[in-house]
């Protein structure tokens, strides 16, 4: 059944085919008497020939390692190249600060096991911090703590 329909729809009747959302006819462009090669090769991209660093720019280029000293930094540099040392200085600083937190980490544990060889915790220090408010409060205002306690 859906042969039939398919095949005697009425846009089949007339010789119409079927193109999707697209109605416009394909158009088929003309080959041009260029050789092959000549069509194929990168068009050059307008960019600005170069960038003049700044102070900061140079300290970045030390830093990622692209260059060993100021003096080998050319007068002008692409953005491409900027561009790629401050990425590599910004993945630098994001291994150092894993490198930071896992210290700190360690350092913790450290303090944490030192502690509790102590007997000490956050429970008993929190309790005496509280209780001595507590005392603090009640040499101030004797009546106050005992009508909160009623």
């Amino acid at each position: 059944m859906n042969f039939l329909r398919n095949h005697l729809s009425f846009g089949n009747l007339l010789d119409q085919r079927h193109r999707g959302m697209c109605n416009k006819p394909q158009e088929v462009k003309p080959e041009s008497s260029a050789p092959v090669s000549a069509q194929n090769e990168p068009r050059p991209s307008h960019k600005v020939p170069g960038y003049r660093p700044s102070d900061w720019d140079k300290k970045i280029f030390l830093w990622s390692g692209r260059f060993k000293s100021v003096d080998q930094i050319p007068e002008t540099v692409s953005f491409e190249m900027i561009d790629s040392a401050r990425n590599k200085l910004r993945v630098k600083a994001a291994y150092l600060m894993i490198a930071a937190t896992l210290a700190a980490c360690g350092v913790m544990v450290f303090l944490g096991k030192r502690a509790s060889g102590r007997n000490e915790s956050l429970t008993a220090y929190n309790m005496e911090k509280k209780a001595k408010w507590r005392e603090e409060l009640q040499k101030e205002n004797p009546v106050a703590l005992s009508e909160k306690a009623q």
